[in-house]
C-alpha cells in the first residue's frame, strides 16, 4: 500500500509539472492512478516470469554439468585408455611428418581414427559440415566391414580457452562443453546416418586434459584440437 500510495504522489506531481498552474481535474487524476496501476501489475508479473526463467536456466545448467560427468564417468569402461593413449602419442612423436587430417593409427586391443578438428567443424562449433559428414560416413563404412567391439568416439581441444561471447553463449562450461558435444556429433551421424548400432558407441569429452603433444606452438594445438574414434577388437564386447 505504501508503494501505491508513493506511485499516485509521483504521478501527480507529474501531472501538475506537465500542465503547468492549470488545474488538474478528479478525472484525469483518477485516470493516471490507474495508469500507474496498470504498470506496477505488468511490472510484478514480468518480475515472476523472469524469477521463472533464471530458475530454469539454473536447472538446464545443472542438467549439463551432469551429463557432461556421465560422458567423463562413461570413459571408465576402457581399463586400458591410458596404454592406448601412450602407444597414439609415440606413433605420432615418430611420423617424421605431420598427420594427415584423417589418420589411422593401430594401437593394443584396435585402432584409431585421428580426425582433426578443421576437417569436421568451423572454429568454436559443434555443428558437422556437409563434407565432414561425408568424410565421417565413409569411415564408419570402413568401420562396418570388420568385425568390432565398442566404438570410443573421444572429443578433444586445445589449451586455449573459450573466449569469444557467441561461443560462451552456445558452450558456457568452456571447452569441456564444446569437446563433449562435438564427440555427441560424430556419434549421431556414425549411429543414425550410417547406422552402426547405438549400443556399441560411447561418447566421452576431455577439452583440454588429454593433449596428445604440449600446447606451445600452432601446430601442437593443432594436433590436440580433434576427435578421436577408438574402435576397439571384436573381443571386447562390454
Amino acid at each position: 500500500m505504501q508503494k501505491l500510495s508513493i506511485t499516485k504522489r509521483l504521478l501527480c506531481v507529474g501531472l501538475l509539472a506537465t500542465l503547468g498552474t492549470s488545474c488538474v481535474s478528479q478525472d484525469q487524476y483518477q485516470r493516471a492512478v490507474e495508469l500507474g496501476e496498470t504498470y506496477q501489475d505488468q511490472n510484478h508479473r514480468l518480475e515472476a516470469e523472469l524469477a521463472l526463467m533464471q530458475r530454469q536456466r539454473d536447472s538446464l545448467e545443472s542438467e549439463v554439468r551432469s551429463q557432461e560427468a556421465s560422458f567423463l564417468e562413461s570413459g571408465g569402461v576402457d581399463d586400458n585408455y591410458e596404454d592406448r593413449i601412450s602407444q597414439l602419442q609415440d606413433q605420432l612423436m615418430n611420423l617424421g611428418r605431420a598427420p594427415k587430417d584423417i589418420e589411422r593409427f593401430d594401437v593394443d586391443g584396435g585402432y584409431v581414427y585421428m580426425i582433426q578438428d578443421k576437417v569436421l567443424f568451423d572454429s568454436g562449433s559443434s555443428q558437422i559440415g556437409a563434407k565432414g559428414k561425408q568424410a565421417l560416413i565413409k569411415l564408419a563404412t570402413k568401420i562396418k566391414s570388420e568385425a568390432h567391439g565398442r566404438i570410443y568416439v573421444r572429443g578433444h581441444t586445445d589449451s586455449d580457452p573459450v573466449k569469444r561471447p557467441a561461443t560462451l553463449k552456445r558452450f558456457p562450461h568452456g571447452n569441456l562443453q564444446l569437446s563433449a558435444e562435438r564427440a555427441v556429433s560424430v556419434a549421431a551421424i556414425l549411429t543414425q546416418d550410417a547406422k552402426i548400432a547405438g549400443r556399441d558407441v560411447v561418447v566421452m569429452g576431455f577439452g583440454r586434459w588429454d593433449p596428445v603433444s604440449g600446447n606451445e606452438s600452432r601446430d601442437a594445438k593443432r594436433l590436440n584440437r580433434r576427435v578421436e574414434i577408438f574402435v576397439a577388437d571384436a573381443s571386447d564386447n562390454r
